[in-house]
């Protein structure tokens, strides 16, 4: 007899909300403030509107209201979320309490240097983790996000192909961006003054250095790389199309938002790679998603450290100190510290890991393929082979029976899993991008190809169970054709007749 698949997580006790404005009651308050001791002054009357339109609440009702919204997201302490390309893993505690710490979370940013050696020591010591981990030179902590890392590498290749031009060196106007890459690249590109020029795809799922040799032209700035691309595939030739793209006068940048599968095992200083970003919150175990908090600092090969952010924490004796004396620096990227929370925790998870970065990332490839040879037969696997962080599979299989990549997405919901990352990368049709992360342990990764397995049978059988996806959540399948091209940005809305 075969046993009925039962759902992971999706029980429990559902709380209805009412708007805020049908709960509210004049006069109620969440808050006691101490009377202000500022005389009041009237604004000038044109520059005067109505205010907000704000319900008067209790601190109960407050308290009541962020409590039941929580119950309805989904998220790394919730269940599994194998969201592809973002390393969804579980963030340790101890982290969130370091970086709770008061000498840490109560330090004002404008303290002088001697009031926050501590502070700066963590600076210090955390690039040098970071560079040490990848085989640079230096590195910054600087940018906010991994899209601003990109942009710090991008303008420090800039910056030294400049530099160079005072010595006679060609102009270089363009940069390489494969296929593979994260879809950010091309916009980092030209916001550093470059114009794209694409890299189609090889047949085996990465670059070849034939393409790379036959488009790195002398007006060519340098390439940019992810590497393990976003198909979880280690670009084989790298190490020969960056010592190529050396011997024609460019540079290498790196996207390092994949780092989580090679960790410890790839040394980009040696294969030549110039400047790659780290996602503090995929890598590092810091959290991430709901517009942050995170965090993208860089590490520099020797050749581009001068151009590094200023300014810098330099060691001299036992005491840390400000470098402002850098003239061919970028500027400063980011006020004060950087994030300096998110840096915080970083650190903490480097620190408790150890040598075990190593293994992290060994386990993170071991469930991304235990995860692809499981589900092979009942997913289209577009590019059969050993992947690293991530794999990715197609709808094909299903689409016979008029089932897609998004059914297959909202039927997880119901499940009780938040979906891969689907339709990205776009160089894959109706892509299902799968990351279990390797903070997943085998009866995780268990009950999620089940899952998988259920939506395909489901899928043959009863597909419109798939169309109706998702039946059990609090909400239900938006019309996501109309919201996409008729978009109403507003808050606005109407109740018991007010606007």
């Amino acid at each position: 007899m075969t046993r009925k698949f039962t759902p992971a997580g999706t029980g429990g006790l559902v709380l209805e909300e009412k708007l805020l404005w049908e709960k509210g009651r004049k006069g109620r308050s969440a808050m006691s403030l101490v009377k202000s001791e500022v005389p009041v002054t009237a604004l000038p009357e044109e520059i005067c509107g109505n205010g907000p339109d704000w319900p008067d609440l209790s601190e109960q009702e407050v308290a009541r209201h962020y409590t039941r919204l929580s119950t309805w997201n989904f998220g790394v302490d919730t269940g599994m979320y194998p969201l592809g390309s973002c390393t969804m893993k579980y963030n340790p505690k101890i982290n969130e309490a370091m970086a709770a710490l008061p000498g840490f979370a109560k330090a004002h940013p404008l303290l002088p240097a001697e009031a926050c050696q501590g502070s700066m020591r963590l600076i210090y010591e955390l690039e040098r983790f970071l560079a040490e981990i990848v085989g640079l030179k230096a590195a910054s902590l600087q940018p906010a996000a991994g899209a601003h890392g990109e942009l710090c590498g991008m303008l420090m290749i800039a910056a030294w192909h400049r530099n160079n031009e005072k010595s006679g060196a060609p102009r270089k106007t363009k940069v390489l961006i494969p296929d593979t890459a994260h879809g950010t690249n091309p916009a980092t590109a030209t916001m550093s003054g470059f114009t794209e020029v694409k890299v189609p795809l090889g047949p085996k799922g990465y670059i070849e250095l034939a393409q790379i040799e036959r488009l790195m032209q002398d007006d060519v700035a340098g390439l940019m790389v992810t590497n393990p691309n976003t198909l979880g595939l280690f670009e084989q030739e790298l190490a020969d199309i960056i010592a190529m793209v050396h011997e024609r006068g460019g540079l290498v940048y790196a996207d390092g938002a994949n780092l989580n599968a090679v960790m410890g095992y790839v040394d980009l200083g040696r294969m030549g790679v110039d400047v790659v970003h780290y996602n503090l919150h995929k890598t590092m175990s810091t959290p991430h998603g709901g517009g942050g908090p995170g965090a993208g600092p860089v590490a520099v090969s020797a050749t581009l450290e001068p151009f590094l952010p200023g300014p810098r924490v330099i060691k001299n004796g036992d005491r840390y100190e400000w470098q402002t004396d850098l003239p061919l620096s970028i500027g400063r990227l980011h006020s004060f510290h950087g994030q300096f929370g998110v840096a915080v925790k970083a650190y903490s998870y480097i620190l408790s890991m150890g040598q075990d970065l190593k293994k992290a990332s060994a386990l993170a490839v071991l469930n991304a393929n235990y995860i692809k040879e499981k589900l092979k037969g009942a997913f289209d696997l577009p590019f059969d082979q050993p992947c690293m962080h991530e794999c990715v599979f197609t709808d094909a299989k299903q689409r016979a029976n008029k089932v897609s990549t998004l059914d297959i997405a909202k039927r997880l919901i119901d499940l009780g899993y938040h979906p891969p990352t689907v339709y990205f990368p776009l160089v894959v049709n109706s892509a299902i991008m799968v990351e279990p992360t390797e903070t997943e342990s085998k009866e995780d990764l268990d009950a999620f190809i089940a899952a998988m397995l259920e939506v395909a049978r489901e899928a043959e059988e009863t597909p419109e169970t798939l169309h109706a996806a998702p039946t059990l959540t609090k909400v239900r399948r938006m019309d996501e054709t109309t919201a996409a091209r008729k978009p109403v940005l507003t808050g606005d809305m109407k109740v018991e007749g007010k606007q």
